[in-house]
């Protein structure tokens, strides 16, 4: 593994016609987390959500269609995975960061890695900055720039980006 600080960093932005309570809430609720999270063709289901600092988030990665599913098991991945956190900051409704710990790839020493946003607003728009650590490895980091790309088209249609 890469020593995590040389990892490649990735930042996505979005402005949002929104209010700030709505955003942060996407991140900080059950509902709100399980309506946007995962890539297109996943779902996921939050056991536990605790948006303070130290407070667990523990959720499964499900492939929820019948491609995505075919996909999995055609690359012997698992169809579903369960996925924890911490948070790690949260100061509410501007910042908040998330440390997940990736411990499902198998042969892949566990290691940390952060997904921080924040959350500023404009007039009637909230500009969304998100901070992604890179993955272990470049194809694992490209295939988290392409799941959280997909993941956020789901926002972007939400609120029409």
């Amino acid at each position: 593994m890469t020593n995590p600080d040389a990892r490649k960093k990735i930042v996505v932005e979005r402005a949002y016609k929104a209010k700030v309570d709505e955003l942060w809430s996407l991140w900080t609720t059950k509902v709100g987390f399980e309506s946007w999270w995962g890539p297109v063709g996943f779902r996921v289901e939050v056991q536990e959500i605790d948006p303070r600092v130290g407070g667990a988030l523990r959720y499964d990665m499900i492939a929820a269609t019948p491609e995505h599913i075919a996909a999995m098991k055609e690359m012997g991945q698992p169809t579903s995975h369960k996925t924890h956190g911490t948070f790690t900051v949260v100061e509410p409704m501007k910042r908040l960061e998330i440390t997940h710990v990736i411990d499902f790839l198998p042969g892949v020493k566990p290691y940390d890695s952060a997904t921080m946003v924040e959350f500023i607003p404009a007039g009637d728009r909230v500009r969304m900055v998100v901070h992604l650590s890179g993955m272990h490895d470049e194809t694992f980091t490209n295939m988290q720039k392409e799941g959280f790309a997909s993941q956020i088209t789901k926002l972007d249609a939400r609120f029409e980006a």
